[in-house]
């Protein structure tokens, strides 16, 4: 029986229904998960069902407490800023900015990550060598250093920030992925896949790219914390987002000054974004658990 013959016979959905059960049954997973779902929720529809336009103001209301405050009002929840704006509307219309954003850059990261990772750890010799000191080079800079030096080039602007961190996550991933599979090339399964008469593609696509799945999930959560953070941090030094755009580092850095004044306008988007980066890592925690409870 051909080699591609016996790999497609294998029961994918029982696997499939296996690590799901596994997944359902961990609490913080499915937490995280449905965390992760609301965020997708309000990048898409966040500013439809935001009470009031982003850009707003209510003369009279300016640095409006929440609404729980012995001084708030009931048409403004979470209160205002100094603007006299809504700060719930620009909470969730910014979940786009930032985490919307962020999983673009990190979902191209990822592809071309995959992709160069994947020819890198399959190459030898001299190209191999070049590019591991290439990359190592690159990851000797931190991410957030490195996309600040290409806003410096390119100018402040949300799309220029998410092509900064873009090009500041790529060689992590680049070199993830390239250790992954090189590690995986040299195991005996897939030596036997080759004397099975297996092409290169096929085992790249079919055996390796699916035993490295918790390297992949591990890699693509922490990337996209990274980016959350990373966009919010050059939102905050003002080399990202620009005013008017609700973006969570953008309006935490506009707020500083009133930290003493108006605490609420600095807490609320800094807990928008540290609520996100956790969910992320107890989606990406789970699922590489129940991944590899499967591989065990």
């Amino acid at each position: 029986m051909p080699f591609d013959n016996v790999y497609s016979e294998k029961r994918l959905p029982s696997r499939v229904r296996d690590i799901w059960q596994f997944f359902h049954r961990d609490t913080l997973a499915m937490i995280g998960l449905y965390g992760f779902l609301a965020l997708l929720f309000l990048c898409l529809f966040g500013s439809a069902i935001a009470p009031y336009a982003v850009d707003q103001q209510f003369l009279g209301y300016q640095l409006l407490p929440p609404s729980w405050s012995h001084y708030g009002e009931v048409s403004f929840f979470l209160g205002t800023d100094d603007l006299g704006r809504d700060l719930l509307s620009r909470l969730l219309t910014g979940t786009a900015a930032t985490v919307g954003s962020a999983l673009i850059v990190t979902y191209a990261a990822a592809f071309c990550g995959i992709v160069l990772g994947t020819l890198a750890g399959v190459t030898h010799g001299l190209r191999s060598a070049l590019l591991n000191h290439i990359l190592d080079t690159l990851l000797s800079i931190p991410s957030l250093l490195l996309a600040i030096v290409v806003i410096a080039f390119i100018g402040p602007d949300l799309t220029h920030a998410m092509l900064a961190v873009w090009l500041a996550l790529l060689p992590r991933m680049v070199r993830t992925l390239c250790t992954a599979v090189h590690d995986e090339m040299d195991k005996e399964y897939v030596i036997a896949a080759r004397l099975d008469g297996a092409s290169t593609r096929y085992i790249i696509w079919y055996v390796v790219l699916p035993n490295i799945g918790p390297v992949l999930v591990s890699e693509f959560t922490r990337a996209l914390s990274i980016s959350i953070l990373d966009i919010s941090a050059l939102g905050f030094l003002d080399l990202g987002a620009q005013m008017p755009t609700p973006e969570w580092g953008a309006m935490l850095g506009n707020s500083l000054e009133l930290v003493y004044a108006a605490p609420w306008t600095v807490m609320l988007p800094g807990v928008a974004i540290t609520l996100s980066v956790l969910i992320v890592n107890l989606l990406g925690d789970g699922i590489r658990r129940s991944l590899l409870s499967q591989m065990d």
